[in-house]
């Protein structure tokens, strides 16, 4: 299937894990893929960034108007998370968690709009089942998180008579190689993949490629009658009630 010829889209962390899937995907599609994040992406043209600093993200967006001429598909995926107890989280911290996951994809998107403008493109953001509920010790992730999905609604209702259409996917557990080394990690990694698996209705973890498919999903034209929506990818986890 062919629904990006022509098409060029910026990821954001487009060089592992969900980022990465996201983008083969896009590419296996005909899209010019950019990828942005630290160090260099060898596997697509790829542009230095560093997304805690606040005049990175319009930097990057005028670099890729320098090389390709134009901006189709934008996918905020970049983000980090810190665990603390929110007694123990400095105010540099939970700011740094506010600046890489909401603060850069703002001004992604800020930057974006002229050009989205013209080509009347779309945005994907990646937000987070944590966005809905939380995990212990996740306050500035979920923060951020939730406020990714409140930007996602304001920039289809703001831009939405311009032709640009925006929304999330708020991924569950994803086997990406950072999670696939937490388990390895440890004393019984066999034991946490059981485990893990039973809290999700299909029995199991998701795969980047899975959530590539949905954001391929939203970014094509078929799905021209979508926007401002959060959609979950976490097998069915956020659906299951716990045990009376």
């Amino acid at each position: 299937m062919i629904r990006f010829e022509n098409k060029v889209a910026l990821v954001t962390g487009g060089r592992s894990g969900i980022g990465q899937a996201i983008a083969q995907r896009l590419r296996d599609e005909g899209a010019h893929v950019f990828t942005a994040q630290r160090g260099e992406d060898l596997d697509f043209d790829s542009i230095p960034a560093n997304f805690d600093n606040f005049s990175t993200p319009s930097q990057v967006i005028n670099t890729l108007i320098e090389q390709a001429g134009k901006l189709d598909i934008l996918v905020n995926n970049a983000g980090m998370m810190q665990e603390a107890p929110i007694e123990d989280m400095s105010v540099d911290d939970w700011q740094r968690s506010l600046a890489v996951n909401l603060t850069a994809p703002f001004l992604l998107i800020q930057a974006a709009l002229p050009h989205l403008r013209k080509t009347r493109g779309n945005i994907v953001n990646i937000g987070s089942i944590e966005g809905l509920g939380s995990n212990p010790g996740h306050a500035a992730y979920c923060a951020s998180k939730a406020g990714l999905h409140g930007l996602t609604r304001a920039v289809a209702v703001d831009h939405g008579h311009e032709g640009i259409r925006c929304n999330a996917v708020a991924p569950g557990w994803i086997d990406t190689d950072l999670n696939v080394d937490f388990i390895d990690s440890m004393d019984d990694p066999a034991a946490f993949r059981r485990d893990i698996g039973k809290i999700h209705p299909v029995n199991r973890t998701g795969h980047p490629k899975e959530v590539a498919a949905l954001v391929a999903f939203l970014a094509a034209e078929e799905s021209a009658f979508i926007t401002g929506q959060i959609y979950t990818v976490d097998g069915g986890r956020m659906a299951k009630l716990s045990l009376p």
